[in-house]
């Protein structure tokens, strides 16, 4: 990547955070316009910390939509409909990929655990999702692509009502 590009894109990355990245990064998916949607994160930061959140969404409008899914219940929900032992194959599967970046002769702090640091369970459909999006065999991102989609569906529907109704067909 130029380098014009990526210095555009850690400014708009760091308005997106509210802050300026703590560590280097890529972009790995962009939505229409070109604006980043998810990062990839090295396995650590700038000063040495562990990053266990390797693929972070920082896309701010699917960031407001999966957060309307966490608060009505999402998180457990999608733990009861993929299943632990899904999950725990994902972490392994994040973990592994994330942690092959890190030279074996490093001798530092490692960042630990599955997606988003997470040892067991489901902690955040961000992060899930933010894989998923980025190409990951993530199950709990697909969960939230399946809801994303029925939103989607509904509000549709929904639109085509109220156009029905102005029309004076409903």
């Amino acid at each position: 990547m130029d380098p014009e590009t990526a210095e555009a894109d850690r400014l708009i990355v760091a308005e997106l955070l509210g802050r300026p990245p703590a560590g280097a990064f890529d972009v790995v998916v962009r939505d229409e316009n070109g604006i980043p949607v998810v990062i990839r994160n090295a396995p650590l930061l700038d000063n040495g910390r562990p990053m266990p959140t390797r693929y972070w969404l920082v896309g701010a409008e699917i960031r407001s939509e999966i957060g309307r899914i966490e608060s009505a219940g999402g998180v457990k929900a999608a733990e009861e409909a993929v299943g632990l032992t899904a999950i725990a194959e994902a972490h392994r599967h994040y973990a592994a990929e994330r942690d092959a970046l890190i030279d074996e002769a490093y001798e530092g702090p490692r960042p630990h655990d599955g997606v988003g640091g997470t040892r067991r369970g489901v902690k955040c459909l961000h992060a899930h999702y933010a894989w998923f999006l980025a190409g990951g065999p993530d199950p709990v991102g697909q969960w939230v692509q399946d809801r994303l989609d029925e939103r989607q569906a509904r509000s549709s529907e929904l639109a085509g009502d109220a156009t029905s109704d102005e029309r004076g067909n409903g």
